[in-house]
């Protein structure tokens, strides 16, 4: 991620953010980057993406400065809405008895983490029918600015909105180097304003998602459709002029995905409409429910990240 334009925003700064955790990405992020040998319970139960995951969210809370806090979570990873429109969507992480391919030893620890938050008093939130993405989407459009999304998911590119102070904080390396975007970050890095990520993301591709993409078409020749044509919308009026100054070759290529065109941006564009229930976003300085805390970071051997959480929390602004 190039650093152009990941500078704050002139007036951010001077205002606590909140801050809008993409659990999933962070999980797994902990899970691979903590070894299971270095963190298990007294019965040898891994819990190293616990770990991991709070020990993220302690420093984020050290380093961002917060006053209010959401952990968004996938009440459905694959949501049927969207396969119907393009079935390959994630269908290459379909597990061979249903549901999501997760690590067996990553799933019983996702409980876990929803415990440790209900007793510290960050809530975790999710919706039928949609995935995490889909409620970061909609809080980042229904909260008050600023706020910041946290995730290592490319397509949260497209929340990105400058005029609402809305910042991508991208994990990519990890939490202690967060790339800290804005609208011209993007733009710098892929040759299209945040806006247009979604359209972008569609003629590219995306193998993590399944999403095929155009055949053909990659990420300099995408990027410089929309800026041509504006967004997709553009791009198919301009197909069917024949003035419209395309290569035979590439009108060939986008000719021949119009289908897919027609659905794929509908996949890719995260909801910002999710029903979502009424939620106190402050974030605690001290744990809801100590005497729950204290008996699961016993029970799960999370002492010490728990206490640097509840550290960190106690101290923020």
């Amino acid at each position: 991620m190039s650093s152009v334009g990941c500078a704050r925003l002139s007036g951010v700064a001077d205002q606590p953010p909140i801050l809008l955790i993409d659990a999933p990405s962070l999980y797994f992020r902990a899970y691979f980057g903590v070894p299971e040998s270095a963190a298990r319970t007294e019965d040898g139960q891994p819990v190293n993406a616990v770990r991991g995951f709070l020990d993220m969210l302690a420093q984020l809370v050290r380093t961002r400065r917060p006053d209010r806090m959401v952990c968004a979570f996938d009440h459905d990873w694959r949501p049927a809405w969207r396969v119907e429109l393009l079935p390959s969507y994630k269908a290459h992480r379909v597990a061979p008895e249903g549901g999501e391919e997760v690590p067996d030893t990553l799933s019983p620890q996702v409980p876990v983490i929803l415990d440790v938050l209900a007793a510290i008093g960050i809530p975790a939130v999710g919706a039928t029918g949609y995935e995490a993405d889909d409620v970061l989407g909609t809080l980042s459009v229904t909260q008050p600015g600023p706020v910041e999304v946290v995730s290592g998911d490319r397509d949260l590119f497209q929340l990105i909105d400058d005029a609402r102070r809305v910042r991508l904080l991208y994990v990519g390396r990890g939490v202690a180097k967060l790339d800290d975007c804005d609208d011209a970050a993007v733009r710098a890095r892929y040759g299209v304003p945040a806006d247009r990520y979604a359209d972008f993301a569609a003629l590219r591709g995306d193998p993590s998602d399944g999403l095929p993409g155009v055949p053909g078409v990659g990420e300099k020749t995408a990027a410089r459709l929309i800026d041509r044509y504006g967004g997709l919308p553009g791009i198919l009026t301009a197909l069917d002029d024949p003035g419209s100054g395309f290569a035979p070759g590439l009108r060939a290529k986008l000719d021949g995905a119009r289908d897919y065109l027609a659905v794929a941006p509908k996949v890719v564009r995260v909801a910002t409409d999710v029903p979502l229930p009424t939620l106190s976003t402050a974030l605690p300085t001290a744990p809801a429910d100590p005497d729950r805390l204290l008996e699961l970071a016993q029970r799960w051997n999370l002492a010490g990240s728990c206490r640097r959480l509840v550290d960190a929390l106690a101290h923020h602004p």
